[in-house]
C-alpha cells in the first residue's frame, strides 16, 4: 500500500522514527508520500527523505495556511531548492477558508504560481482545499492548467465537484474521515470510479476510527482500505491493487 500523504516528518513522530517506519512497513505500506508545508517544515522533511530515499518521497510547496505577508519571499526560497532538488511532486497546495481570509488573494496568487512550477518541471500537484472548492475548480478549469494533474488531498466536496475534478484529471485522496460516523464522504464519492481514488493518512491528522482522538500514523491505511472495499465492493487485495497503480501512474509523470 501507498500513503499518498502524511506528515511523517512531523517532530511528533521524531524520536522513535526508526521504529515508526519497521511498524508502518509491517502491515505492508511501500512507500509514506511527504506534502510539505514552508521552507521550516523542508529540512526536516529532506533529512527523512534521505534517510529513507526508497520510502519517504518528498513533495515541495507553500501550504496555504502558511501564506502570510512574506509569501513571495517563501516562494523564492522554495523555487530556489526545486531549481536543484528532484522531488516527486508540487505539494501540498491549494486554498483554505476554513480558518482565515485575510490573504485570500495570496493564497490564490501562491497557488497559481506553483501550478506553473510544477507544468514546468513535469510535475504534479497535490492540493489542499478547505472550504474553497469553487475557487479552486474556477482556477483549474482555467485553459492554461489543462494539462495539470495530482491529487485532491482529504477530498471534503460534494459530489458534483468530486465529478468536475475527476473530468479535469483529478485523483482525489480518500483517508480517515471515511471512517467516521457522521461523514457524507460515502455519498459524495460512491459514482467516482476507483481508478480515481489513491489511499493517505495525512499523519498524524485525521486519525481513522477506532484510533480517532489518538496521533495518526501511515499504518492505520488497512482501516482506511478496509472501509473502501465496503463502498467499492471489491476485495482489500483489488482495492489495494488499483489505488496503488493510480499512484504509481503520478509517480510516472515526474519520473520519480
Amino acid at each position: 500500500m501507498i500513503d499518498t500523504h502524511a506528515h511523517l516528518y512531523d517532530p511528533i513522530f521524531k524520536a522513535d522514527i526508526t521504529q515508526h517506519i519497521t511498524d508502518i512497513k509491517a502491515v505492508g505500506v511501500t512507500e509514506v508520500w511527504l506534502p510539505n508545508c514552508d521552507l521550516s517544515t523542508w529540512q526536516q522533511l529532506v533529512e527523512l527523505a534521505e534517510e529513507f530515499p526508497d520510502f519517504a518521497l518528498p513533495m515541495i510547496g507553500l501550504h496555504p495556511t502558511y501564506v502570510k505577508e512574506n509569501y513571495l519571499e517563501e516562494l523564492n526560497s522554495l523555487a530556489k531548492i526545486l531549481a536543484s532538488r528532484k522531488v516527486l511532486a508540487i505539494g501540498e497546495i491549494g486554498l483554505d477558508y476554513y480558518w482565515d481570509i485575510t490573504f485570500k488573494q495570496e493564497q490564490i496568487a501562491a497557488f497559481e504560481t506553483q501550478c506553473h512550477w510544477a507544468m514546468e518541471q513535469g510535475l504534479w500537484i497535490d492540493v489542499h482545499c478547505r472550504k474553497a472548492y469553487a475557487d479552486i475548480i474556477q482556477i483549474l478549469k482555467k485553459s492554461e492548467y489543462k494539462s495539470l494533474q495530482g491529487i485532491i488531498h482529504c477530498f471534503s466536496g460534494d459530489a458534483r465537484e468530486a465529478k468536475t475534478l475527476v473530468d479535469l484529471g483529478f485523483t482525489l485522496g480518500i483517508g480517515g474521515v471515511i471512517t467516521y460516523k457522521n461523514t457524507t464522504l460515502f455519498n459524495d464519492i460512491k459514482d467516482i470510479p476507483l481508478s480515481n481514488i489513491v489511499l493517505e493518512t495525512d499523519a498524524p491528522y485525521l486519525t481513522p476510527v477506532p484510533f480517532r482522538g489518538q496521533t495518526n500514523t501511515p499504518k492505520y491505511i488497512p482501516l482506511i482500505a478496509q472501509k473502501l472495499t465496503d463502498l467499492y465492493q471489491v476485495s482489500l487485495g483489488e482495492l489495494i491493487q488499483i489505488t496503488d497503480a493510480n499512484a504509481n501512474q503520478l509517480k510516472l509523470i515526474s519520473g520519480y
